[in-house]
């Protein structure tokens, strides 16, 4: 069974349609950068006055496509050539995905589901330039999942 968003093509592309429907939304600034070393792809925007920056990784796509996909002898690449695959698969599926993410926070708050800080809350920019998630996690706030 394919892996969501594995056959995706539009890549990049799917960065314009964001930026398009943050604009109908109301969003006043919209960026996108690309972080090799951290294999993030991040997009920020403004709405109202409130920062929100998004960070997807590139690195745990293509661990979960790696997963459906392993490495085996009868493989025609090497391992190498195969985890570069996995990363170039993952980088064109996480620009869908946070595009299809983002549509559907977005759908959420102008149906009346959620607020725009409740479908945001985590991706929300604190002062200090660290998003509320990143605050909590530093903090210690959030309660460690059961089983660890």
């Amino acid at each position: 069974m394919p892996l969501p968003y594995e056959n995706s093509t539009s890549g990049e592309r799917a960065l314009g349609e964001i930026q398009k429907l943050l604009r109908g939304f109301g969003c006043s600034k919209f960026g996108s950068m690309v972080d090799d070393g951290a294999a993030e792809i991040m997009v920020q925007f403004e709405f109202h006055g409130q920062p929100v920056s998004v960070k997807a990784s590139i690195r745990g796509y293509a661990t979960a496509w790696l997963k459906e996909h392993p490495h085996t002898n009868r493989t025609r690449c090497t391992r190498l050539e195969h985890e570069r695959k996995a990363m170039e698969i993952a980088s064109t599926a996480v620009y869908s995905i946070l595009r299809d993410w983002i549509r559907g926070q977005v759908t959420a708050i102008e149906t009346g589901i959620l607020t725009f800080e409740g479908a945001f809350l985590g991706q929300l920019l604190l002062p200090n330039n660290k998003t509320v998630l990143e605050h909590m996690q530093a903090s210690n706030l959030l309660p460690a999942p059961k089983g660890e």
